[in-house]
C-alpha cells in the first residue's frame, strides 16, 4: 500500500508541476501568440470571403447579362457541304494523348479521339506513351495499329526516358515532322472521352478569332457516384469549373489551363516558350506565360468532356499534392515576371497575382488548415483567447454555401464535405509550403491511378468496397491520427473545463481525421 501511495503522490506532484508551468507560460507567452494567430487567421479568412463573394457576384452578373461565348466572339459552324472544297477548309489538328502505364483506360481515350467528327486527312492522332511496363506498351501499340488499319492517321510515340514527365512528352511530340502542318493541338489524358463534335464546337473560336490561344472544355465525371470520396471531389471541381473558370474567362479572358480537355493554337504555345517542366503544373505554367504575351482564353461550360476521378485515397492524396505544390512553386518562380510584364494591364496583373495565385492557391489551403484544425482547437485550451462568432461560424458558413453552388445535387453532403476538406487542407498546406520553399518533394510527379472499368470487368463483379487492408500498413497515416489525438484532447478539455460548444465540431473532426488516418476512405479493386 505504501508503494501505491508513493506513486500516486509522485503522479500528483508531476501533474501539479505541469499545471504550474502551463499557468506560468500561458499568460506572458501563449496567450499573445495565440491571439496573434487568431488575428492572422481572421484576416486570411476575410480575404477568402471577399474573393468568394466577388466571384459569386460576378458569376450571377455573367449568367444574367453577359452574352454566351459564341455571341461574344465570332463563331461560325464548320461547313463540309461544299464538295469542290472538300476538307480543305478544315484546319489540320493534332490530338495528343499522353499516357503512363494506363492499362485500365488506354482504349477509352484512343477510341474517343479516333471517333472525333473531323476529316481523317485533317486529323493527326499522337499517342505519347511513357509507360515503363512492357506489357502495357504492347497493348497500347496494338490498339494504335488496330485504329490505323481502319484508315486513321494515328502514331504510337515513345521516348527513351521520361524526362520532363507529361510536359516533356508533349514538348517532344510537337517536334516531329509529321505535325508541322498542324495549326492546333488538343490534349486528352488517358481517361478522357470527348464527344465526337468536340472539335467542331471549339475550333471555330480559334479560326475566326486570331487573338484566342486556348479553348477549354468542362470536365464531367463518369464515376462521381462510386463512393463518398468521388462525390466530395465532384463538389470541389464543379465549383472550380462553374465559377472560377467562368469568371476568369468572362472578366479577364484568363484562367488556368486544366491540362486536358482543351485545344491550343500551336503558334501561341511556341510564342509563350513551349512546354516547361520546371513545376508539376506545366499546364498552368504555359497558360500564365501565354496570357502575359497578350493571348486570350475561352472557357466553354457546355463543351463537356467525360473523365474519371481518383477513387482511392492514396491516388487522391498524390494528385492533391501535385495540384497544391505546383501552383505555389510556380507563383514563387513567376511573381516578379508577372509584375515586370509590360503587355498586360494592372488589373489583370492584380487578378493573376492576388486572386488567381495568392488567395486561391495559397491562402485558401492555409486558412482552412491552420484556423479550423490548429488555432480554433487551441483556443479551447486557452480560454483567455476568444474567436469572434462571425469568424468561427458565420463567415465559414457563407463561404461553404458559396462553394456548393456548382453541385446542387450534393447539398445534403455539405457538412461531410467541410470535414473532409479540413483533412485534405492538411495535405494541401504541406504541399503549398513545399512548393513555396522549393523543398525536396517540389517536383515529385506521381501519375494519378485510374481504375477505368476494372470494377465492371471482374467475373461476377461486386460493388465497389470500402478500402480494407491489414491493421497496420502503408495505408495507415500517422500524421492524421496524430491530429485526431490532438483534436480529441482539445475537445475533451472543452467538455470538462470549458464553457464553449466548439467541442461538438472538434469531435466530428476527430472522427474524420481518424477515418482518413486508418485509410477507410475511397475504394479499392477487390483482389
Amino acid at each position: 500500500m505504501g508503494d501505491v501511495s508513493t506513486i500516486q503522490a509522485t503522479a500528483s506532484d508531476i501533474a501539479g508541476q505541469i499545471g504550474m508551468m502551463w499557468e506560468v507560460l500561458k499568460a506572458p507567452l501563449l496567450v499573445p501568440l495565440l491571439r496573434a494567430a487568431v488575428y492572422i487567421c481572421l484576416v486570411m479568412e476575410l480575404m477568402l470571403f471577399v474573393e468568394r463573394l466577388y466571384m459569386g457576384v460576378v458569376i450571377v452578373l455573367v449568367k444574367i447579362f453577359m452574352k454566351k461565348p459564341d455571341k461574344r466572339y465570332k463563331w461560325e459552324p464548320m461547313n463540309d457541304d461544299d464538295l469542290e472544297i472538300g476538307s480543305a477548309n478544315f484546319p489540320k489538328v493534332l490530338v495528343q494523348i499522353p499516357m503512363f502505364n494506363e492499362k485500365e483506360v488506354y482504349k477509352i481515350s484512343i477510341g474517343a479521339a479516333c471517333n472525333l467528327s473531323w476529316p481523317s486527312d485533317r486529323l493527326v492522332i499522337q499517342v505519347l506513351d511513357d509507360s515503363t511496363d512492357p506489357i502495357v506498351k504492347d497493348m497500347v501499340e496494338t490498339e494504335c495499329l488496330r485504329w490505323a488499319s481502319k484508315g486513321l492517321n494515328i502514331t504510337y510515340q515513345i521516348r527513351e526516358t521520361r524526362g520532363g514527365y507529361k510536359a516533356g512528352a508533349l514538348k517532344e511530340g510537337l517536334k516531329h515532322n509529321y505535325v508541322k502542318d498542324c495549326e492546333y493541338v488538343v490534349i486528352f489524358d488517358a481517361d478522357f472521352r470527348p464527344e465526337p463534335d468536340f472539335l467542331r464546337r471549339s475550333i471555330p473560336f480559334l479560326i475566326h478569332n486570331p487573338e484566342i490561344a486556348l479553348v477549354q472544355g468542362r470536365w464531367r465525371f463518369v464515376n462521381a457516384n462510386e463512393c463518398l470520396l468521388t462525390r466530395m471531389q465532384e463538389m470541389s471541381l464543379d465549383y472550380h469549373f462553374t465559377v472560377e473558370q467562368e469568371v476568369g474567362s468572362s472578366t479577364h479572358a484568363f484562367f488556368g489551363f486544366n491540362g486536358t480537355g482543351g485545344i491550343w493554337r500551336i503558334a501561341a504555345i511556341n510564342e509563350a516558350g513551349g512546354w516547361k517542366d520546371r513545376t508539376t503544373v506545366e499546364d498552368m505554367d504555359l497558360a500564365v506565360r501565354a496570357s502575359l504575351k497578350g493571348w486570350k482564353f475561352v472557357y466553354l461550360g457546355d463543351l463537356q468532356v467525360k473523365s474519371e476521378l481518383p477513387s482511392t485515397f492514396k491516388a487522391f492524396r498524390f494528385q492533391q499534392h501535385r495540384w497544391s505544390c505546383g501552383p505555389a512553386n510556380l507563383f514563387r518562380k513567376m511573381v516578379m515576371e508577372i509584375v515586370r510584364n509590360k503587355r498586360v494591364n494592372f488589373w489583370k496583373k492584380f487578378y493573376v497575382i492576388y486572386s488567381f495565385f495568392f488567395v486561391r492557391k495559397i491562402i485558401a489551403h492555409m486558412v482552412t488548415f491552420f484556423f479550423f484544425c490548429v488555432v480554433l482547437p487551441l483556443t479551447l485550451l486557452v480560454p483567455e483567447v476568444e474567436v469572434p462568432i462571425w469568424g468561427a461560424i458565420y463567415i465559414p458558413c457563407i463561404i461553404t454555401t458559396l462553394n456548393s453552388v456548382g453541385t446542387p445535387r450534393s447539398i445534403h453532403l455539405l457538412f461531410y464535405w467541410i470535414l473532409f476538406e479540413n483533412v485534405m487542407a492538411f495535405h494541401r498546406t504541406k504541399a503549398t509550403f513545399i512548393g513555396l520553399l522549393e523543398a525536396k518533394r517540389a517536383n515529385e510527379w506521381v501519375v494519378t491511378e485510374k481504375l477505368g472499368d476494372t470494377m465492371k470487368n471482374k467475373d461476377k463483379p461486386k460493388p465497389a468496397k470500402k478500402a480494407r487492408g491489414p491493421l497496420f500498413g502503408d495505408r495507415i497515416l500517422r500524421q492524421e491520427l496524430g491530429f485526431a489525438a490532438f483534436l480529441f484532447f482539445c475537445g475533451l478539455y472543452d467538455v470538462l473545463y470549458g464553457k464553449r460548444v466548439y467541442f461538438v465540431y472538434v469531435f466530428l473532426q476527430v472522427i474524420t481525421f481518424t477515418i482518413a488516418g486508418l485509410g477507410y476512405v475511397g475504394t479499392i479493386v477487390p483482389s
